[in-house]
């Protein structure tokens, strides 16, 4: 159910005057969401739900899809012609100062950027502030519930207990046949997440040596797919409880097939564990401390630790990236290369860290999942850290 009151109560706490939600043939799925239309909504006009600070909402629709809104709250208006919906959208926010919409200046935070700049053009024009919606986003879109904490929780159990399969299934296969495909390594995981009812959009990555050095490789695809002793072994899965809200664990981790890991792999790893205990750090400091924390400055402390090793230009994406209903979620990413992410972590919410570092010969990743508590609580989710490279052959 929409929760005007914490709408407003959102609004006054970052500073907006009111909110502009706007949709055009299913163009915003974050308002939608906020909106709490259902799932795979399309409509083919324009609507507009306006919720000042103080005061009553506002519903703009047109007159042959009018209902789509009647399930909020508020004042609703009927436009039929283009000149009815400007005057309607002037009339909606006639006098509100800085106006939160799905908008981000010069794109620079596209996972928020979901109104045409024409319509943002408009409401501009009626002498609006517009400003980015992000962190109301966050709160409404990214914070969880306990169900879907609860949800996470039993997903991550799965997701950590899928490397054992892994793992396992690689020293049998080696020691039975000598090597073992990647897309049978893959089979292996879908069952293990099949047998305990989670789903997936896609399948995991598993990726021997230099397709490891790929942080999308899709497994199969590479020149050498087969995995014989004395090879790197890259894994990285995700996936979440069959069921509507469910959320996704999603997690990285290496081996190698073998008894004992060489020194190159093992430097490696050590510089991005490193950096990944970098990022933890800074997120605990912060949150410790009571001090706000954009996601940017997250990127900042772990991309800083691999620079400094001299690794920096294999460190090819972002630190970590939102999670929730979808593995790539619409709330607060840890970026500082590819967007400037400036929204805040907030409470509640869900987000991976995972720094690699992406050689010729092979990569190597360490993704963990972090929830922060209501309370500021910082916890690490998805099982122990992974501290060394697993020696497949000695502990399978």
């Amino acid at each position: 159910m929409f929760d005007l009151v914490a709408v407003q109560n959102a609004l006054k706490q970052f500073g907006f005057d009111g909110w502009l939600m706007y949709d055009f043939r299913g163009s915003n799925l974050l308002a939608q969401r906020v909106l709490k239309l259902p799932d795979g909504f399309v409509s083919s006009r324009r609507f507009l739900y306006f919720v000042p600070a103080e005061g009553e909402p506002q519903k703009l629709v047109h007159r042959i899809e009018n209902d789509v809104l009647d399930h909020l709250p508020g004042q609703k208006n009927i436009y039929l012609k283009w000149q009815e919906l400007e005057a309607g959208i002037e009339k909606m926010v006639s006098g509100c100062g800085k106006l939160a919409m799905e908008y981000s200046p010069r794109n620079g935070n596209p996972y928020i950027s979901r109104v045409d700049g024409g319509t943002v053009e408009l409401v501009k024009s009626f002498g609006c502030d517009v400003q980015p919606s992000g962190d109301l986003i966050s709160i409404f879109e990214a914070t969880l519930s306990e169900e879907q904490l609860a949800s996470h929780y039993a997903a991550c159990d799965v997701c950590n207990a899928a490397f054992g399969v892994a793992w396992k299934f690689i020293a049998e296969q080696i020691r039975a046949n000598g090597s073992v495909e990647e897309v049978a390594v893959q089979d292996a995981i879908m069952q293990h997440f099949a047998a305990h009812k989670l789903t997936t959009y896609h399948a995991p990555i598993v990726g021997v040596n230099e397709n490891g050095g790929n942080p999308h490789y899709e497994t199969g695809h590479g020149k050498n797919t087969l995995i014989k002793q004395n090879d790197f072994v890259l894994v990285d899965l995700w996936a979440k409880q069959d069921k509507p809200g469910a959320v996704y664990s999603d997690l990285t981790r290496t081996g190698f097939v073998g008894t004992e890991v060489p020194e190159k792999y093992t430097n490696i790893f050590n510089i991005v564990a490193a950096g990944r205990d970098a990022g933890i750090a800074c997120v605990k400091t912060a949150f410790a401390a009571n001090e706000p924390l954009q996601g940017w400055k997250v990127d900042d402390a772990v991309r800083n630790v691999i620079e400094a090793a001299g690794y920096g230009e294999y460190f090819c994406h972002r630190t970590g990236h939102s999670m929730g209903q979808e593995t790539h979620g619409n709330g607060t990413h840890l970026d500082n290369l590819e967007t400037h992410e400036t929204r805040l972590i907030l409470p509640q919410t869900l987000f991976t860290i995972e720094p690699g570092i992406y050689l010729p010969e092979f990569g190597v990743r360490s993704e963990i999942d972090i929830y922060i508590h209501a309370d500021g609580t910082v916890e690490v989710t998805g099982g122990p850290l992974q501290t060394e490279i697993v020696k497949i052959l000695a502990e399978y």
